[in-house]
């Protein structure tokens, strides 16, 4: 019975030992990918921008690190792509954007990539369909695009990311900016 009791032991105790070391690998994966904030000032010094381009920078960069939350729009809290350039345009301009990225894609007006501007957005199709919008971001600069990322949350990603590159649909730019 002593020895039985004592496998039992060992075996809980194992257990334990893994489920503890697992998490913490688990919690060390996820600060990994914490990127540092940039300050709104590194994309609105030096730059030529409407008053609303950078109010609306401003309350974007105040939503890096908020973790991807499917159906959310909770600066902090949690979003996703759509929620996040929605909820930004209203609280920096008070102006109302649809709700998923592909109406917002069929709400702005098209620009060509070289009249792209900063506060545009930019399309994505990140699905299986390579022609339909999934994710949208929205335009920093010539070089920078700050988007939701379902696996690291409000991020600032380069354009030149052979990842997102490829899946590019195009850019909008929202009626009455």
């Amino acid at each position: 019975m002593n020895l039985r009791l004592c496998k039992y032991f060992v075996i809980c105790v194992g257990l334990s030992v893994m489920a503890v070391s697992c998490s913490t690998t688990r919690n060390a994966k996820r600060e990994a990918h914490k990127e540092p904030k940039v300050d709104a000032q590194v994309y609105i010094s030096g730059h030529e921008l409407t008053d609303r381009q950078e109010r609306l920078i401003r309350e974007a960069m105040e939503w890096q690190g908020t973790p991807y939350k499917y159906g959310g729009e909770e600066k902090g809290g949690g979003t996703d792509c759509s929620g996040f350039v929605m909820s930004v345009y209203r609280d920096a301009v008070g102006m109302k954007l649809p709700r998923n990225s592909a109406a917002q894609a069929e709400f702005c007006k098209s620009v060509k990539d070289r009249h792209a501007h900063a506060c545009d957005l930019v399309f994505f199709a990140t699905g299986s369909d390579s022609s339909k919008v999934s994710h949208v971001g929205m335009i920093l600069d010539t070089e920078n695009f700050i988007h939701a990322s379902s696996s690291k949350g409000v991020i600032i990603t380069r354009f030149d990311n052979p990842w997102w590159l490829r899946r590019i649909v195009g850019f909008g730019r929202v009626p009455g900016m």
